[in-house]
């Protein structure tokens, strides 16, 4: 079988060093927590990074520094940005950052393009000509509904298939579980995707095996959970991220 794709989310926009002491802030922590998480089996890097105060930014100019100095310790890691707006940006300015930084990979959250109709076949339209993957972040089967509906406009190119389920949820706080991903899956079969699911608690290696055993991709990190399946806190990004790849060794290897 193909091996699946490991991607670590580290970070987030909103965890802090009072969450974790192994949040990574800066960016150098940032490029060494990528080095240490590539070396525990982690193949891409969805990358936030902060501004000096710690707050979620999407300045081009530290995207493009984190960029490099992530290349500079792990050549070979691939590096997604995200777009998410944190309640900060509009659909103007995320535009404009994917434009300024034109990323190898972006997340993109539709519920948020969502917010502006007029920009919202520019955003896509400019990732489709500037050869950006789009991975969509879907939330729910409403946000599949719409994404759906943008193919059919046009708006999204249906090569555009890659999706990330979010299972669980910060606020309130929700506690992913394995069997959340099966009403993704129904709602998403006439897109043949490229699927990949990150879950938020300590529930998240259990949402990662089934995701694996169903022929999916898999997100761990930080941004979504800092417990061991015990309950117990994680060291660091790349504990949760080795015992992520030995499950995809054995399946691999079966």
């Amino acid at each position: 079988m193909q091996k699946p794709n490991l991607m670590v989310a580290p970070n987030g926009a909103r965890k802090q060093k009072t969450d974790h002491q192994m949040v990574p802030l800066t960016i150098p922590e940032i490029a060494q927590t990528a080095y240490d998480c590539f070396q525990a089996g982690a193949d891409s890097l969805h990358l936030h990074v902060r501004d000096s105060n710690g707050t979620h930014s999407l300045d081009p100019t530290l995207y493009k520094e984190a960029i490099s100095a992530v290349k500079q310790q792990v050549p070979n890691m691939g590096v997604q940005i995200t777009t998410e707006y944190a309640g900060i940006y509009d659909v103007a300015e995320q535009l404009d950052c994917l434009k300024s930084v034109r990323p190898q990979s972006a997340s993109i959250s539709i519920r948020e393009i969502v917010r502006d109709l007029s920009l919202a076949p520019q955003v896509y339209g400019f990732c489709a000509e500037a050869g950006i993957t789009v991975q969509h972040i879907l939330y729910d089967t409403k946000d599949i509904v719409l994404l759906h509906d943008w193919m059919n406009k046009g708006w999204v190119e249906t090569r555009m298939n890659a999706v990330l389920f979010v299972l669980g949820q910060y606020h309130p706080m929700t506690l992913a579980q394995p069997a959340g991903l099966g009403p993704f899956l129904k709602a998403t079969q006439h897109m043949q995707p490229n699927w990949t699911v990150c879950a938020f608690g300590r529930h998240e290696l259990a949402c990662a095996t089934a995701a694996l055993h169903m022929g999916g991709n898999i997100r761990i990190g930080f941004e979504n959970n800092m417990q061991l399946p015990d309950g117990k806190p994680a060291k660091d990004n790349a504990q949760t991220v080795a015992l992520a790849a030995a499950l995809i060794k054995d399946m691999t290897h079966d």
